[in-house]
């Protein structure tokens, strides 16, 4: 019997456009391409291709011409972080711009590669909606994403750092962090300190001790028995000084996106008409700040976090038609590889680091919490796929519930429990199973129903 034919329908940017442009991005310059009807003889289309420096007037200038000649749609290249002053001027002119990875449409054998015949490649692909464009958020998202990532990449400086300490401690043969566990804590800061200071006695340094660390003041003695000499309190020093600093900025980078998610206008830039009174608005665009307090409910995620995944996905989930949408961008899911009727499951690929990086850590928390559904989750996968692949699906589900969260600004995080998985259970077949498996021990089996 044969099959029934299946409908795909095209997505939206996969359209048969008339006038579209490309640039082929360089550092300096970029090489333009524009496509547009009538232009050769008997009415063929032709590629008028030209060099353009990579400064914003003359950028600015290409917008203007671009949109004197109409132009639909123009596609940036993604290279490096040069493509940012085209993406962004282009699109402050009104263009419809995309952007697009060139490992994606570059790979073509028996082309030549040069800068033009790329920029002609690209304006060929984009008439005929054959390029799928990258995600690029809206403006106020791109600079809380700026922040976002520089506190990210200040907290790991400062974690270095930490290591760094502990690393000249153990050259000192101070096994401090062998008793305290951590250096960030106020006794061993305190500890550290005196060293620099010159104190050298352990007795007297373990006595610095705060709290639960008192009763373990004879390891201290033992542990704070060194050779620390002024070389090392040097270095300790400067690294004491460029944590204290990083501390600061850290703390000021946090007040400073406290504000910006709280400024975001979750209105798109062209906004339709005003809603009717009784109308519930646009749900795709919920308030940034009532977005993060919502998502800071989620098991794992906290308000700092929630602010990082904000910035990185955006408040406008239909950039994402469904979950498995944003799943699929963030590579938290294998691809399906399919050849006749072999089915494979090939690699996820990287995907947005600060985003899967926020979200393993997420999922790493969720997985040690008690008495919720992604805990539960967790522990049924770990024991027959591994840590990592536990991980991975635990963090894809926190992922599927932001995007619900944020598609509808309505909803709050409901937790389904650690029991989830046993309400969804067929108790008739369960226990039909658990007979079997008795009877096949030898055993024989008779049910009577509990008073």
């Amino acid at each position: 019997m044969r099959a029934a034919p299946e409908a795909i329908p095209d997505e939206e940017h996969e359209q048969v456009l008339d006038r579209v442009a490309a640039v082929d991005v360089a550092k300096d310059s970029g090489m333009v391409c524009t496509r547009l009807p009538g232009g050769g003889a008997g009415g063929r289309r032709t590629s008028r291709v030209w060099q353009v420096p990579a400064t914003t007037n003359a950028v600015s200038d290409l917008a203007a011409q671009l949109v004197d000649v109409g132009v639909e749609k123009v596609t940036v290249e993604s290279t490096s972080d040069y493509w940012r002053i085209w993406y962004y001027l282009l699109e402050a002119a009104g263009l419809d711009v995309q952007l697009v990875n060139a490992r994606d449409v570059k790979n073509v054998p028996g082309r030549p590669k040069t800068d033009k015949l790329d920029a002609v490649w690209l304006a060929k692909l984009t008439e005929k909606g054959m390029l799928r464009p990258s995600f690029v958020p809206p403006a106020p998202i791109r600079v809380l994403r700026d922040y976002t990532r520089m506190r990210v990449d200040l907290t790991r400086d400062r974690t270095r750092n930490w290591q760094r300490l502990e690393k000249l401690l153990e050259d000192a043969l101070i096994k401090v962090t062998s008793v305290a566990s951590k250096l960030q804590t106020l006794s061993t800061r305190d500890m550290v300190e005196a060293l620099i200071a010159g104190r050298r006695d352990p007795q007297e340094l373990a006595g610095l001790a705060r709290g639960r660390l008192r009763g373990k003041h004879p390891a201290l003695v033992e542990a704070l028995t060194g050779r620390f000499d002024a070389h090392h309190g040097e270095l300790a020093r400067i690294l004491l000084d460029q944590i204290d600093r990083l501390d600061t900025q850290i703390a000021q980078l946090t007040a400073r996106i406290g504000e910006l998610v709280n400024d975001i206008d979750p209105a798109p830039p062209a906004a339709p008409p005003a809603a009717p009174p009784d109308s519930t608005g646009d749900r795709s665009h919920p308030p940034a700040a009532s977005a993060m307090q919502r998502l800071a409910e989620i098991p794992g995620l906290s308000d700092e976090t929630a602010q990082l995944i904000i910035a990185e996905i955006g408040l406008d989930m239909t950039r994402f038609p469904t979950a498995a949408h944003l799943v699929s961008w963030a590579r938290l899911c294998p691809r399906t590889i399919q050849s006749g009727t072999s089915n494979t499951a090939g690699k996820a690929g990287k995907g947005d680091p600060y985003l899967k990086g926020v979200l393993g850590l997420a999922a790493t928390t969720a997985a040690r919490s008690g008495g919720t559904f992604l805990a539960e989750r967790y522990r049924r996968i770990v024991k027959r796929r591994g840590k990592g692949k536990a991980l991975v699906a635990v963090a894809r589900s926190i992922l599927v519930i932001i995007w619900h969260l944020l598609a509808d600004p309505t909803t709050r995080y409901h937790d389904l429990g650690p029991d989830y998985y046993d309400r969804r259970v067929n108790t008739d077949r369960k226990l039909h199973s658990l007979v079997r498996q008795l009877e096949a021990l030898g055993h024989t089996v008779t049910l009577n129903p509990a008073t």
